[in-house]
């Protein structure tokens, strides 16, 4: 069994025609029904069912196809590392983070590796808490940044980059828009827009707001940052985000109040597997990080 053949069986189970296949892999229909023909007399099967001129997969070349596209990345990622080792400079990063540090942190930090490293090419995933961590643990994503950093878990290893505050957004109408600064308690009687249960920043307010002695009153919910904001903006009702998101992106008709008390603040930080060792460019980009941020003192 040939390399070329399983390339092959894939491009023709994907289009589902020989024809197609064979042009988009710039070769002959016959040499490429050959190959397919010799794959299926080793293995011992039929992995097509004909139908004109069109194929479909049988049972058993669905099972096959499944394993073989496993396979064929496997490779890949076996001929990257290769390709890395030999020039670590040009290697591909697939990075995950969060909504909460998309607009600011994430771009700041890539921008400046760029600048020294410019054929570096990152593969960019956002997601979840679950998501990141759980990707991480996958392979699916190589290094992930996060926040608040996981405080034990024995299949990551953990970096906190900085600390942040959270603060209150409100609308500039708001009867406390003036102060400044507010204990959070005063923010009792307000609708909340949050996160949706699960999400870590939802349980970072929501525990904050019962360490100020209320509960909050959540009936507006959101995936999405930026319609989080807008329905502040709206005047809808009032939020608690980390303050690295409102950096040079506050939305108009909305006022940031800082919270006196209580602390309210998360860390931010990179994690990355413990299982495997990064690969050249992973940890030409990871210790980038981290002495990126050792040199940035306004982030502490």
């Amino acid at each position: 069994m040939e390399l070329r053949q399983l390339k092959y069986f894939i491009e023709v189970a994907r289009l589902e025609h020989f024809s197609m296949a064979a042009e988009t892999l710039h070769v002959a229909q016959s040499a490429l029904s050959r190959q397919i023909g010799l794959l299926e007399k080793e293995l011992g099967v039929e992995l097509f069912e004909r139908e004109g001129r069109n194929v479909k997969l049988t049972l058993i070349g669905k099972a096959f196809a499944a394993q073989a596209v496993i396979a064929l990345k496997a490779m890949d990622n076996a001929t990257q590392l290769v390709e890395e080792y030999l020039d670590p400079e040009r290697g591909t990063i697939r990075i995950g983070f969060p909504s909460s540090i998309a607009s600011s942190t994430l771009p700041t930090i890539i921008s400046a590796f760029k600048k020294g490293y410019p054929d570096v090419r990152f593969h960019l995933r956002q997601g979840s808490y679950k998501f990141l961590t759980e990707g991480i643990k996958n392979r699916e994503i190589d290094l992930a940044f996060i926040g608040p950093v996981p405080a034990s878990d024995p299949d990551l290893h953990s970096d906190i980059l900085f600390s942040e505050p959270f603060v209150a957004l409100v609308p500039e109408t708001h009867s406390l828009a003036a102060k400044g600064s507010i204990p959070l308690y005063e923010l009792d009687k307000d609708s909340f827009v949050l996160y949706p249960e699960g999400f870590v920043l939802r349980k970072i307010a929501v525990d904050a707001c019962h360490q100020a002695g209320f509960r909050p009153f959540v009936p507006f919910e959101g995936e999405d940052l930026d319609a989080i904001k807008g329905l502040v903006s709206a005047g809808i009702g009032v939020t608690l985000l980390p303050e690295t998101t409102l950096f040079e992106n506050m939305p108009r008709g909305t006022v940031l109040l800082k919270i006196s008390h209580p602390e309210v603040k998360r860390t931010v930080g990179v994690i990355i597997p413990k299982s495997r060792q990064l690969s050249p460019s992973e940890k030409l980009f990871y210790e980038f990080v981290l002495d990126y941020f050792r040199h940035i003192p306004l982030w502490l």
